[in-house]
């Protein structure tokens, strides 16, 4: 292993850029990949913590959270497709008006 600490660093990076877009954006589309940024963070640290330690726990790990994003992405997709059909927008802020 070349050196951890890099790996740590852009996988922090990373989830700090994923967190800024969530939490200032109002496109859910880019929120919905912010979030995948984030959690592709994560499997980098779980990657990297997994080949430096020798076992393969971390990457059995990544499988785990790949499934959850693409749960995740199918989920949200279609919650925004039948959003769109209804009011024309992906605008988080008309989002949290639930009453139709």
């Amino acid at each position: 292993m070349e050196n951890l600490n890099s790996y740590l660093l852009v996988s922090a990076i990373l989830f700090s850029i994923g967190t800024i877009g969530v939490l200032t954006r109002k496109n859910a589309i880019v929120i919905f990949m912010c979030i995948e940024l984030m959690l592709n963070a994560v499997n980098l640290t779980f990657v990297a913590l997994s080949r430096y330690l020798g076992n393969l726990d971390g990457q059995i790990f990544v499988f785990f959270v790949m499934t959850v994003a693409a749960a995740e992405a199918a989920v949200g997709l279609a919650l925004m497709i039948a959003f769109f059909n209804n009011r024309e927008s992906i605008d988080v802020e008309d989002i949290s008006l639930m009453k139709w």
